[in-house]
């Protein structure tokens, strides 16, 4: 019996092993999605409605945000769906060259190597609306900053 148990162990470590090592899907072809002024003009009016509110892990309301959870919650107010973590963000929007960023749009940055992503929302000029971390409020940041400019990797729009 303890051999069986071993095995299946085993055989279960090497399965979720192999599901764990999956790459990531390919992001969704650039000329796919269209900039829509309307929806970014009503993505801006609401994100900037959250300015101040705490960060809280997990949340996704107006009580506390994570990154994610702020661009789960205001893309959702528009009618927009919207994967709810950073990295699944990322991998549903179209790339947008940083050059290219349009207010309402998404950017990304790498925190943590591949596993962890942060996301913010583009807010023209330069500038992009987050909840960066426990401790901190949704808030401004400059994507010329040295810390986002070094892991910024890249733009996206739904």
């Amino acid at each position: 019996m303890k051999m069986i148990r071993r095995h299946t162990w085993l055989f279960t470590c090497i399965c979720m092993g192999i599901v764990s090592c999956a790459p990531w899907p390919e992001r969704p072809d650039t000329a796919a999605q269209t900039y829509q002024p309307s929806k970014s003009a009503q993505i801006l009016d609401l994100v900037r409605s959250e300015l101040g509110v705490p960060y809280v892990y997990g949340g996704s309301s107006p009580k506390g945000f994570d990154c994610s959870g702020l661009v789960y919650y205001v893309y959702r107010q528009v009618g927009i769906k919207v994967p709810r973590t950073a990295n699944a963000q990322f991998y549903a929007s179209h790339p947008v060259a940083i050059a290219d960023l349009q207010p309402g749009d998404l950017v990304f940055f790498e925190i943590a190597g591949d596993a962890q992503m942060h996301v913010g929302i583009y807010a023209g000029g330069g500038s992009f609306i987050h909840a960066p971390e426990t401790g901190e409020v949704v808030s401004y940041a400059q994507l010329g900053n040295p810390y986002w400019q070094a892991r910024f990797i890249g733009g996206g729009r739904l």
